[in-house]
């Protein structure tokens, strides 16, 4: 048989969640000039949904199917802050259930605009009132689950299935693209699934990574790691989305992580826009604080050290935010 004569082979994907995962690893050069190692990117906005989320959003919701939580025809619900929300509808629409997500006030225009456009029903909840309050996105979430017949709530926060698609991708992709040679994860923590459940099959394969977690100013989590006590007054508001919490969500294993860092508002706005200038790559505003917790180890980082940043999503979501010139100095961050 001639080349002409051979038969094609297969190369398009049967739908869109084929696509999730196997994004690729990119090396910082500029922006970590002064740094003495090598930092490579962990770029997640290739992703079809343009964050790290599709990875959890698929693998929670056919766990659901095969254990029988969730039925043909039934609704998903969902408390998010954007992203994994936007990866749930992208799986429901998909799949052809029902969407209804709760969010808080605090999430951009773009995020809000992209949720309506898959289809979803959503509900704006207040942003800072505490999670047991029956007006936050957590509780309402809860409630419409349980008025809502043949309805199934991901529960992203206590739903260690989040943790347990990144020990099964993330953590494995990262392995292998980095050759083994990796010494230190970074990763901003929210719901914790990504960084304790990419923690785990790097500690799994290499003990000595150092984990490092990326948290806000105004939340718990760092103060938690070092005393495992939950202290409310380290609880404010803050402007970062998808980084730090006022609970513990029991995704984060905190045994897994080294060291918890703290990054500013306006810190992490400024690495996003950098790396969009100096690198061209566009990541959203947690993607930044992450950069920013690089910078917050810088002291310690060896030349033999190859450091691993995860880039969570994609910068197209902040447009009115971070990358807003008028926000930014309606924040305070831009004089």
């Amino acid at each position: 048989m001639t080349y002409n004569q051979q038969m094609p082979v297969k190369t398009y994907y049967d739908s869109i969640l084929q696509a999730v995962g196997q994004t690729p690893m990119i090396r910082l050069n500029e922006i970590v000039a002064d740094l003495p190692c090598t930092v490579l990117a962990k770029v997640e906005s290739f992703n079809p949904g343009l964050s790290a989320k599709d990875r959890i959003a698929l693998l929670m919701i056919e766990k659901a199917e095969r254990s029988g939580k969730l039925l043909p025809g039934g609704t998903v619900i969902e408390s998010t802050s954007g992203n994994t929300g936007y990866s749930v509808a992208m799986v429901c629409a998909v799949k052809g259930y029902r969407c209804i997500l709760t969010a808080p006030a605090k999430i951009s225009d773009e995020k809000q605009m992209a949720l309506k456009a898959l289809g979803v029903d959503l509900r704006i909840c207040p942003t800072n009132v505490k999670p047991e309050d029956p007006e936050s996105y957590y509780s309402l979430a809860k409630q419409l689950n349980e008025e809502i017949p043949n309805s199934y709530y991901i529960n992203q926060y206590y739903n260690t299935d989040n943790a347990e698609a990144h020990y099964r991708t993330t953590g494995p992709e990262i392995w292998q693209q980095s050759g083994g040679n990796i010494t230190y994860y970074v990763a901003a923590c929210g719901t914790g699934g990504t960084l304790t459940g990419t923690a785990r099959f790097l500690k799994n394969k290499k003990p000595d990574v150092n984990v490092i977690g990326v948290d806000a100013y105004g939340s718990v989590l760092k103060k938690y790691h070092e005393t495992r006590e939950f202290d409310p007054n380290e609880i404010y508001p803050y402007k970062l989305e998808a980084v730090g919490k006022n609970i513990i969500p029991a995704n984060v294993d905190f045994d897994l992580v080294d060291e918890f860092v703290k990054v500013k508002d306006d810190e992490a706005a400024h690495r996003a826009r950098e790396l969009a200038t100096v690198e061209g790559i566009l990541a959203g505003y947690s993607s930044g604080a992450a950069l920013q917790g690089v910078f917050e180890i810088a002291d310690r980082l060896k030349p033999n050290d190859l450091v691993v940043v995860l880039f969570s999503d994609h910068g197209s979501k902040y447009f009115n935010k971070i990358f807003n010139d008028e926000w930014m100095r309606e924040q305070g961050f831009m004089e």
